[in-house]
């Protein structure tokens, strides 16, 4: 069993959205891994942030994300910096991997530049996006099958173009 498709991209990309637009056009289940985490952990990942540190949410979601491409055969989404562990990358080999690809302006109008996302909060949020951006572009290339730009796009737009490059 494998996921029809993983979704992945950095915060505002919309792989919730997209995803659960993408399950219900393939007639699948969705499923999201950050979801997994706070319901296995019992807590918000801001309050795992806070309390247990970033490197314990980052091993809480490598367990998720393994645990869900073992199980899931529908549409999963991944956390927006699970790609950074070798590990994930490595479970992500051979998957139908979409990169959902978002700009600074529109990623940070999308979030709202969010307290609930641990690492955007800071004295110069915008500024914390951009890298993030910069730091993650090539990681998300590197595991991707297909990228969509979203910024200009609708979510139903979003997920045609999708459907179109997993068909190709």
């Amino acid at each position: 069993m494998a996921p029809r498709a993983v979704v992945v991209g950095p915060p505002g990309a919309g792989k919730t959205t997209i995803g659960e637009l993408l399950a219900d056009r393939l007639r699948v289940p969705f499923r999201d891994t950050d979801a997994d985490v706070v319901e296995r952990e019992g807590r918000a990942i801001a309050d795992i942030f806070t309390a247990d540190g970033e490197p314990a949410f980052r091993k809480l979601e490598e367990e998720a994300v393994e645990t869900a491409l073992r199980e899931h055969d529908g549409v999963l989404a991944l956390g927006g910096g699970a790609v950074l562990s070798e590990r994930t990358r490595a479970n992500l080999a051979g998957h139908a991997v979409v990169f959902l690809s978002v700009g600074v302006a529109e990623g940070a109008r999308r979030t709202g530049l969010s307290v609930a996302r641990p690492l955007l909060a800071g004295v110069n949020p915008r500024a914390t996006f951009k890298a993030l951006l910069d730091e993650r572009l090539p990681v998300y290339r590197s595991v991707a099958a297909v990228e969509v730009a979203t910024d200009e796009l609708s979510p139903a737009e979003v997920v045609d173009r999708v459907v179109d490059e997993l068909a190709n």
